[in-house]
């Protein structure tokens, strides 16, 4: 009953996996037989521990000399990877092998952008104040900003995890906020997930519509740090970020940045129709 279950991708992912974990209590065996034929699975913790499987077959046919299989297996854990850190080790060992991995686009990070600013942030007021471009995407028009006037202007990240570092187009800035605009086209209507990651305080809009937003500052950063359900339109959809940079002086406080990226609901990226190549 329990393998039955199991295999009903619909149920809860989670109750699927204590499914697993129970069945792997009672007869060890028969769950090592089961978790290989879950590498592409919708449960990312059961799919996580079969690429695991594939990463630790890799290591050994790496560590035996077959370096051909090697590469051959850490691709395939690649392909099939969702958590961060499988990911990163699969790209290091394909990368050790010669192998051009295009990092941005297997996580589906957002590279290219509109941004303009800055706009005043002093005594953390800017958060909530809401300039120009939450109430009009113009990308010709010209604002009012801290100080003087502000267009928008193109950015393309060159981070390989996406990041966007309000620092290169206005300099090292405190208490400053700043917009992103994004058009984002989409082969079809459907749920989806915008990820982001970020140590400032942050608001986002997909397609005029506020989604979320955090007023916190300095707390670190990582990847898919906070995970967003969104509605995709087919064609273009609009992705808003808003980013604000505090007044504390200590170098760690300097970085103003962000990434975002578009996935499904088990982190494996949605690629936008008009991505441009990396």
């Amino acid at each position: 009953d329990l393998e039955k279950y199991l295999k009903q991708t619909e149920h809860n992912p989670r109750a699927r996996r204590f499914a697993f974990d129970l069945i792997a209590r009672t007869d060890q065996t028969k769950a090592d037989r089961i978790i290989p034929k879950m590498i592409n699975d919708p449960s990312v913790e059961l799919r996580r521990d079969a690429v695991q499987l594939v990463l630790d077959a890799a290591k050994k046919q790496k560590a035996g000399g077959n370096e051909a299989a090697a590469a051959k297996s850490f691709g395939r854990a690649l392909n099939y990877a969702r958590d961060v850190n499988q990911i990163q080790t699969a790209v290091a060992a394909l990368r050790a092998y010669g192998k051009m991995v295009d990092v941005p686009k297997q996580f589906g990070f957002l590279m290219d952008w509109q941004v303009i600013g800055p706009f005043d942030n002093s005594e953390r007021e800017g958060f909530v104040k809401v300039y120009p471009p939450e109430k009009e995407i113009k990308l010709k028009a010209r604002y009012e900003g801290k100080d003087g006037k502000v267009n928008w202007q193109s950015f393309t990240s060159e981070d390989e995890y996406g990041k966007v570092d309000m620092n290169l187009p206005y300099g090292m800035l405190k208490e400053v906020a700043s917009y992103a605009y994004a058009e984002y086209e989409a082969a079809e209507s459907r749920s989806a997930e915008l990820r982001l990651g970020g140590k400032n305080a942050w608001k986002v809009w997909v397609n005029g519509k506020f989604i979320f937003g955090r007023d916190e500052y300095h707390r670190g950063k990582r990847i898919d740090q906070y995970t967003l359900p969104i509605n995709l339109m087919k064609g273009q959809n609009t992705i808003l970020v808003k980013v604000c940079q505090d007044g504390q002086e200590q170098t760690w406080t300097k970085e103003w940045d962000f990434q975002v990226r578009i996935s499904d609901s088990t982190g494996a990226a949605i690629l936008a129709q008009n991505r441009k190549p990396t």
